[in-house]
């Protein structure tokens, strides 16, 4: 599926939606350049799930665990990981299989730790469309026989 987005606040409701309907345990992966907004994005998220403290990229602490909303959110960016060891000292395996939801920015560095089953969003710019335009595709994953 994809979505147009025409401004930040329409990556938020996205966002938000997802937030909304999540289920415990699904796991969404998120793939941007830096600036397409996917801080923006996650906001929405937490705001669906009912976090209402304030959420930033934990770019430095790679994971930043959130337990106010109707589900535990977990959200990790793995854009400074070395290796996917650095993953295992983190405990990621209780995020990507607890009961929470997880989203995970950079995702593509990680790949070969994925869960079988997963949701990628992929936000883009498109200048030709507007300084404030973004494609939103998203995809479900399931196994190494690829999309479902």
């Amino acid at each position: 599926m994809e979505i147009e987005s025409f401004c930040a606040e329409d990556t938020f409701a996205i966002g938000e939606k997802i937030g909304k309907e999540a289920l415990p345990g699904q796991v969404y992966t998120l793939i941007g350049d830096l600036g397409v907004g996917k801080t923006v994005f996650t906001q929405g998220v937490a705001a669906g799930l009912g976090i209402t403290e304030p959420v930033s990229s934990p770019t430095f602490t790679i994971l930043q665990v959130y337990e106010e909303g109707r589900l535990p959110f977990y959200h990790f960016d793995v854009y400074r990981i070395g290796d996917v060891e650095e993953m295992e000292e983190i405990g990621y395996e209780d995020c990507f299989f607890g009961e929470g939801l997880c989203l995970i920015e950079w995702a593509n560095l990680i790949e070969e730790i994925l869960p079988p089953i997963y949701i990628e969003v992929k936000i883009e710019k498109n200048p030709e469309k507007g300084f404030d335009y973004r494609k939103i595709a998203i995809t479900k994953h399931s196994g190494p026989e690829g999309n479902i």
